[in-house]
This record gives C-alpha cells, structure tokens and sequence, in this order.
C-alpha cells in the first residue's frame, strides 16, 4: 500500500522507543523497503559529565525541524519521517534525539537521515549546558565547526532522484 509521507516531530522531556517509534511510521505499510534510524545519546565526556540539560524555544524548535524535515522530502522520495529531540536533564547513556526515515530503497533513506541530522545540529534551536561529575555547572556547549561543515556538504550536494 503506497500512501502519502508519514511524519512524525516532537520535542519532549521523555525517552522515546526506537521500536515504538519505527512501528508508528512503518505500520501498514507494504511500500517500504528501507528504514534507516539515528539514535544520538549522552556521553559522559570520559566521566567529566554527570548530565547535559537541554533547552528550546518551544513552537520555534518544532517549526524548525518541520523546515528542514519539508527540504528532506524535497530532496528524496521518502514514505516517512520522524524525528524526536528531548529536553531536560538527560543523563549519560539516555537518549537525546532520534531521526527515522523510510524510503522504498536503501539509498535515499541513508542519504536523508544524514540530512536530517546535519541540518538538525546546526538549525534546530537547542542549546546544551554542561553539569559536571564534580557537582559544579559547567558551560553551554559551543557550536562545532565540523557542524557547519557537514551542513554545508549538502548545499552542493545532489539530491536522489525521485523519478
């Protein structure tokens, strides 16, 4: 059964459930033949980090990732999409953000879940603030160049063909 994209963006202070997640954009689907999923956790920085609090710009954040979710579905021929960014306090080892997509084939759906991702570390409105394993508050963590240049790779880049 072909159907229009299915999608699915959230931003929320809870874990979310790669295979609950997957089942709610693949369910009933017979058009699908690739799902390609991104899972971004905490890391404990070599055990310099007791947690990472997250903030947003609620509705802004949403927004934003529906954008670059829209240029995804632009560039491939994508049957679904998710993504889900936390947060709060998360600790090393949680979750923090999930991309799903879902393609007929193989390709399309690699190439666009490292889309998404690229465009998400540098355009979605998160800011992340460090607390230490000392008990002390660290800083806000700085935007990475190597960010921007893996954003950048796809402005140049060629989409897969939807045809």
């Amino acid at each position: 059964m072909a159907g229009p994209v299915t999608r699915h963006i959230g931003v929320q202070a809870a874990p979310f459930d790669l295979a609950v997640e997957v089942e709610k954009l693949t369910k009933g689907r017979t058009d699908i033949g690739a799902v390609v999923s991104f899972t971004g956790l905490c890391r404990d920085e070599a055990g310099q980090l007791s947690a990472l609090e997250l903030e947003h710009y609620p509705g802004m954040a949403e927004d934003e990732m529906a954008r670059v979710v829209d240029e995804a579905e632009q560039r491939w021929p994508l049957q679904a999409v998710g993504v889900i960014h936390r947060f709060g306090l998360i600790r090393p080892g949680e979750v923090i953000v999930l991309v799903v997509t879902a393609s007929a084939h193989r390709v399309a759906a690699f190439e666009a879940a490292s889309f998404l991702m690229d465009y998400l570390k540098t355009r979605a409105p998160f800011w992340k603030k460090e607390h230490l394993a000392d008990g002390s508050s660290g800083s806000w963590v700085e935007a990475k160049a190597h960010d921007d240049l893996a954003a950048e790779r796809w402005s140049a880049a060629q989409a897969f063909s939807k045809g």
